[in-house]
Formats: structure tokens, sequence, C-alpha cells
């Protein structure tokens, strides 16, 4: 067993069977929702959420909550999932990815048209599913995520191969662009669970969870290896992504300044090289985890049940172990 299925497993045990269950019939919703898009879209559709990844957006509804309306808790999870499954297409649609997980991804598989079609059905199934609950919080919390989704790839398409991203920039990138999710998860689970009250609080959690699994990852980009991330090294900067490990980087070697659009997968992996050499990467994921300890400081005083909030300070660790 490896380091997050390990992570996994003790959150699913601090969650109870009932979070299983959920996970379950998680599942089941989201291969339903798969079969809906007719045949061609459908096979992409499912592929597309059968390609792995931990379910961390659909285990912090369910964590967040803590009473009934199971049914429209499944609904929320399910939501959340399938509006991150749109955008990791859509994203591999603007970078021509060939690889997500390790697996061809849809736009390398069917092409632009099939991928962006793809994409749009998960995100339009999204939006069904949540307003199927009939409350109107939830979508606008739903749709707050998906604006700031937007705005925060938005902002990375601006800042491309950019010398001057500031650190504060990059931050508020990552907030936007995948902590915001995490912010929405939690928020729906206290709607949905009978906790209303706390949903701020809870969001706030969330979004600093998302703030250091955003930096996290960023650092993997550079560390790599390839089999572990499921991309190839660098693949961040092959594409123009800066980074916080780059611009940290930079500020020690001003050689790492400026990225050569020509760079090819071995000249990434000298990058990487470079940036390693300066220290970033251990100062990024000490970033990191001033996020994580945050989170979990901020859990105080919630008054949560006690086996919930060990579930979560476990996801909160899940986080850094991911990086280990």
């Amino acid at each position: 067993m490896n380091t997050a299925q390990a992570q996994l497993g003790a959150v699913l045990a601090a969650g109870g069977p009932e979070l299983a269950r959920l996970l379950e019939r998680t599942e089941a919703r989201l291969t339903e929702v798969a079969d809906k898009g007719g045949p061609a879209l459908a096979r992409h559709a499912t592929g597309t959420l059968s390609a792995g990844g931990k379910r961390l957006r659909p285990i912090l509804v369910f964590l967040c909550a803590d009473g009934d309306g199971r049914e429209r808790l499944v609904a929320a999870a399910a939501a959340v999932e399938l509006l991150h499954m749109a955008t990791l297409v859509h994203d591999d649609v603007l970078d021509r990815a060939p690889l997500r997980r390790g697996r061809p991804t849809v736009f390398a598989e069917g092409g632009r048209l099939a991928a962006t079609a793809t994409g749009d059905l998960l995100f339009s199934r999204a939006f069904a599913e949540l307003a199927a609950t009939e409350s109107e919080d939830a979508v606008r919390a739903l749709s707050a995520a998906s604006s700031a989704l937007a705005g925060g790839e938005l902002m990375q398409r601006e800042d491309a191969w950019s010398e001057d991203v500031t650190p504060e920039r990059y931050l508020e990138r990552c907030r936007l662009k995948t902590a915001s999710l995490f912010d929405a998860a939690c928020r729906l689970g206290a709607l949905f669970g009978g906790r209303p009250e706390l949903a701020a609080a809870l969001g706030c959690f969330g979004e600093r969870v998302g703030l250091a699994f955003q930096m996290l990852d960023d650092v993997l980009d550079v560390a790599g290896p390839a089999e572990r991330t499921g991309k190839p090294r660098g693949a961040d900067l092959l594409d123009g992504t800066v980074t916080l490990p780059l611009i940290l980087a930079r500020d020690r070697d001003p050689g790492l300044r400026r990225l050569d659009p020509s760079l090819d997968r071995d000249g990434a992996a000298v990058l990487c090289d470079r940036i390693a050499a300066t220290g970033a990467l251990d100062e990024a994921r000490e970033q990191a985890l001033r996020h994580v300890a945050e989170a979990k400081a901020s859990l105080a005083g919630l008054e949560l049940p006690e086996a919930r909030q060990r579930a979560l300070e476990l996801v909160a660790d899940g986080v850094v172990e991911r990086y280990a």
C-alpha cells in the first residue's frame, strides 16, 4: 500500500462506515451521470471519471456534514467532483496535454472537439445535480467557485512565460483556480449536513487545504518523478506556467528569470534540477505546511464531532503526505 492509499484509509476509518457508504453512492451517481451524454461522450466522460483520484472534494462534503439530508449530500458531492473533472478536461485542451494521471487524456484520444464537449457535459451535469436540491445557497456557492476557477485560469494564461509574477499574485491564482472548489465543497457539506452556521468557517478550512494542495502539487511538478505524477517532470515549465518554486528560485538564480517557449522535455528537466539546487522546493513546502497548520487550527472551537474533526485533520495531513 502506498502513502496516499494509507492516508485515504485513515480518513475513511476516522469518518466511519457512513463515509464509505456515501462515497459508494457518489461513485454510482457519477457513473449514472456519465451515461447520459450519448454513446460517444459517455465513453469519454466515463473514462475521465474512472481515471483515478481520491475523491478528495466529495470526502470534504461529507466530513463537513453532521445531520440528515443524505440524498442532497450525495448530489452535492457528485456536483463538486463533476465540476472538478470538467476543469481538468478543459485544462488538457488548453495545454494540449497527452497524459493525465498516467493515462491518455480525452484530448489525446478524441481530439479538441470531443474533449471540449466532454468537459461541457460534465460542467452542465454538475449544476443539474445541484439544481435538483432546490437550494439557492448551494447553487450560489458552486457558481462562485466556478467563476473563481475561470478567473484563475485566465490569470494563469496572462502570467504564462512572465518574468514578473510575484508570490502574492501566485497565491491569489491558487486561491481562485484550486482552493475555491475546496471552499465550496466544505460549504456544501455544512449547508446540507445540518450545520449551515458553520459554512463560512468550514469554507475557510477548505480554502487553506486547497492552497496547500496546489502549492505542493507545483512542488511535485518540479521534483517528480513522472511515474508518480502521471505527467512529464517540469510540465508547468513546458507550458510557461510560473509557479512558486520557480518564483522563489529566481531570487537565488537570476539565470532562471526567463523561460524559453522553445523549451523541450530535456531542457525542462535541467531547469527542474536548477530550481531544486536553489533550495526553493523546501521553502515552498514550508509555506504550504503553514497553510495546513492554519487549516487544522481553524477547526478549534467549531464544536464538530470528535471523529469528524479528526478525519478533517487527516485530510489536511494527507495533502502533505502526498508530497512526502
